[in-house]
């Protein structure tokens, strides 16, 4: 019986050893981290919405009463007009470019210019020795002298055999071959002429000159050397600068606009700056526009030419472009400076007439260097923030003081 009693026993209650194995110390404190763990995520998850939400409501939310002003400077808002720029890349590009080369063979004996200086239209730039062509000069005038003497003595003859055939002495066969030969000479007395006149050509070929003003190039070719008309590198490279041009691209969808002007017989006016776009070099005007739109990259070419009076701009040189299509009057104007850009979009702070600031949503038109217009969201005359804007939101009271545009 109590065998028995004692077997129920043992198989009603756990053994000793599970229990203790879940209830030990190890497993509760592994519980413990993982609820420690779980805490911290919420936490941080929370802290990061809650940071979130502050810095969105941060420009809106209204500010407590009592607060202190915050120092800052405005600008007011006015009206007037603002030009629109269509930006480009630009090359500058010689006006004219003329390789200065001989048109006769001989020895160079002088070269009359310094590489890289500017000369006028007309300037000597070498000389080549004269004396072959003087020999052929005295040449052609001896043969001119001869056949002219001939040419006098068949028109005597001719005049003696105009008499006789009258008279019947000689048959009119030897008069019609005097009267060719008379012609015959005549011919050969004008190819003297041409002859003649031919090497005082290559005479005055001798001196070369320079085809139009502008700066020389290195040169090509050096004294004591036989040139020949037929040399592909020529003496010299001669450029134009004064005028210059330069060829720039604008996008295909703004070229309606600039024909538009253009066909009107307007001027439009270009800025060519330096290739950080921050100093302007020169100011000149479109002059041609090319006949077709390049495929390949969505661009048509335009040609604008400067003065470059002063020569600040060179040949090949890479410049940015700025063409002025249109100048925007009567437009609502700020400093960029007191724009801000937020979640629900661009706005900027206004000064009211109680020194508190107002949160106003703009839209923003042209901005053109400092200065931007606003097509949406302000008028003529209010003030704007434009320094100090880091502390405010609306409702904030402000002093305004020093700095004020």
């Amino acid at each position: 019986m109590n065998a028995n009693a004692s077997s129920v026993t043992t198989e009603a209650n756990p053994p000793v050893e599970n229990t203790r194995e879940a209830n030990s110390p190890k497993i509760r404190k592994h519980r413990w981290w993982l609820w420690l763990i779980a805490f911290a995520v919420l936490a941080v998850a929370g802290f990061w919405g809650f940071s979130k939400w502050q810095a969105q409501s941060a420009a809106t939310k209204p500010a407590r009463e009592g607060a202190p002003s915050v120092p800052v400077a405005v600008a007011q808002s006015k009206k007037g007009e603002i030009p629109v720029y269509l930006n480009g890349l630009g090359s500058v590009t010689p006006f004219n470019t003329v390789t200065v080369r001989s048109r006769i063979d001989g020895q160079l004996l002088r070269v009359a210019f310094q590489e890289g200086q500017f000369v006028r239209q007309g300037d000597e730039l070498a000389q080549i020795d004269p004396k072959p062509f003087k020999v052929q000069l005295e040449q052609a005038e001896g043969q001119l002298a001869r056949d002219q003497a001939q040419l006098a003595n068949a028109r005597l003859d001719l005049q003696r055999y105009t008499m006789l055939v009258e008279q019947g002495v000689i048959t009119r066969q030897q008069f019609d071959t005097q009267a060719a030969t008379v012609r015959q000479f005549d011919g050969v007395v004008r190819a003297d002429q041409a002859a003649i006149d031919n090497a005082k050509l290559n005479i005055s070929y001798c001196r070369i000159t320079a085809p139009l003003s502008g700066r020389v190039g290195l040169r090509l070719a050096d004294v004591g050397n036989l040139i020949h008309a037929a040399d592909p590198n020529g003496l010299v490279v001669i450029t134009q600068v004064q005028p210059i041009a330069v060829l720039f691209t604008i996008p295909e969808d703004s070229l309606s606009q600039v024909l538009k002007r253009v066909r009107a017989g307007e001027h439009l006016s270009v800025e060519a700056s330096d290739r950080s776009g921050q100093n302007k070099i020169a100011e000149g005007y479109v002059a041609s526009i090319d006949n077709q739109i390049d495929q390949t990259t969505g661009t048509s070419r335009l040609k604008a030419v400067f003065d470059n009076k002063d020569n600040t701009m060179f040949p090949n040189q890479f410049v940015n472009v700025r063409l002025l299509v249109e100048m925007k009057k009567d437009k609502v104007l700020i400093p960029t400076v007191a724009i801000q850009r937020g979640p629900q979009g661009t706005f900027v702070y206004v000064v009211k007439p109680d020194q508190t600031v107002d949160v106003r949503q703009i839209t923003v038109g042209i901005i053109e260097g400092t200065e931007a217009s606003i097509d949406q969201g302000l008028s003529d005359g209010e003030q704007v923030v434009v320094d100090g804007v880091d502390k405010l939101r609306a409702g904030s009271k402000v002093q305004t003081g020093a700095g004020e545009q």
